[in-house]
This record gives structure tokens, C-alpha cells and sequence, in this order.
């Protein structure tokens, strides 16, 4: 997998390429801003991008807007962004604006490089991926989908997590049945009948952080 990474800290940037290319994938570029970012995935069109939401010159949020700009000219490519602090408004933005092949991620999670290998994949493949304490975060702040149980919130909120059935089921002590169950009853509730259009996850997780 082609990966393409960009953060104006030459110490992460380099470190996530050294993780990511001892993992196996091949790093296309590395970038220090977010014009030079835009410029290489042009020009080398990688599978995945991953970038620091805060670079130059201003250091706000050059890299979101790098990564809006990348999902609108090549829906194909996946973007990975990468916070050093804990900003669930701009999780919501990237989400809300591109519901599929997006994550957000706190810096600190690279050092768990199986679970960052998996989240880099996950979004390369078209997944979505978000900050367990992003979720957590919003989830306290917010009183959302008040008709759920409490079980039921719990597995709503490791889809918004990105996690797959057989993960749920392995981090809440049930079987994938269970969460099948759950998530369907999540979908009714929602007011969200079976589709061949539309990814009822995407829109459950949409809901649930902006309920």
C-alpha cells in the first residue's frame, strides 16, 4: 500500500514513515506542509495520506483543509489525520464532509503501531476510524439518541470507533450474533430501513455524533 505522509515535525513525520515502511507499506513522499502535501499526492497519487492538522503557516487547521481538498479530487485516496490534541469539532467536520475512507487520530495512538498499522489500512480501504477519547468526549457532552440502551450505546459507539463486528464482539465480552442483534435493533430505532444505497453505519455513526 502507498502511503504519503505529511507533518511539519521532522521527528513524527519520519517516525511514521520508518513504522509504516518496517510494516510493509511504501511510502510515496513525505511533505512539511500541507502545499507540499498537495503537490505530491498529484503527483504520485498514493492509496492513503496521512496528515497533522496543524502545520504552517498559520498552524490551525492546514492540514483538515489539505485533507477536505484530497477526498473532493480523488475520492479514491483515504485520509488519516493525526491531532496532538483532543478537538472533536474537527473530527465532526472531517466526518460530516466525507463520510467514507476518513479518520482522526490523537499522535499518541502511533505508538500502538499494530492498531495504527490497522487504522491506516482500514481507512485506505474506504473505512472510517475515529479517536476512542474523541468519541468518549462527544458521547459526555452530548445526550444522543436518548432511545438507545446503554449496551446499545456501547456498540454504537465502537462503530464510530471504526471497529468491525468481531472486534465489538471481543471488546464487549459477546458474540458477533449479539452485535448483529444490537446493531440492528441501533438501524430500527434510527428510523433506518435495510438499503442497497445507503452505508447504515456511516449514517448511524453521522447521528450519533451530532445528536
Amino acid at each position: 500500500m502507498r502511503i504519503a505522509i505529511a507533518d511539519d515535525a521532522t521527528l513524527m513525520r519520519e517516525g511514521v514513515a520508518r513504522l509504516l515502511a518496517d510494516a510493509g507499506f511504501e511510502i510515496t513522499g513525505k511533505a512539511g506542509n500541507a502545499d507540499e502535501l498537495l503537490r505530491l499526492v498529484e503527483l504520485r497519487r498514493p492509496e492513503a495520506v496521512i496528515v497533522d492538522i496543524r502545520m504552517p503557516p498559520t498552524h490551525t487547521d492546514e492540514g483538515l483543509v489539505a485533507a477536505d481538498a484530497i477526498r473532493e479530487r480523488y475520492p479514491q485516496i483515504g485520509v488519516l489525520v493525526l491531532s496532538q490534541y483532543l478537538e472533536p469539532k474537527y473530527a465532526l467536520r472531517l466526518l460530516e464532509r466525507h463520510p467514507q475512507g476518513v479518520g482522526y487520530l490523537l499522535k499518541e495512538r502511533v505508538s500502538d503501531v499494530e492498531q495504527f498499522v490497522t487504522t491506516v489500512q482500514q481507512v485506505a480501504a474506504g473505512g472510517t476510524a475515529f479517536d476512542p477519547e474523541v468519541v468518549t468526549q462527544l458521547l459526555a457532552r452530548r445526550e444522543p439518541l436518548a432511545g438507545l440502551t446503554p449496551r446499545e450505546r456501547d456498540v454504537l459507539q465502537c462503530v464510530a470507533e471504526g471497529r468491525s463486528n468481531a472486534a465489538i464482539a471481543e471488546q464487549l465480552f459477546i458474540t458477533e450474533k449479539v452485535v448483529s442483534k444490537h446493531i440492528n435493533n441501533i438501524f430500527a430505532k434510527l428510523g433506518m430501513p435495510p438499503s442497497d444505497d445507503d452505508n447504515r453505519r456511516v449514517l448511524a455513526v453521522l447521528m450519533f455524533l451530532d445528536a
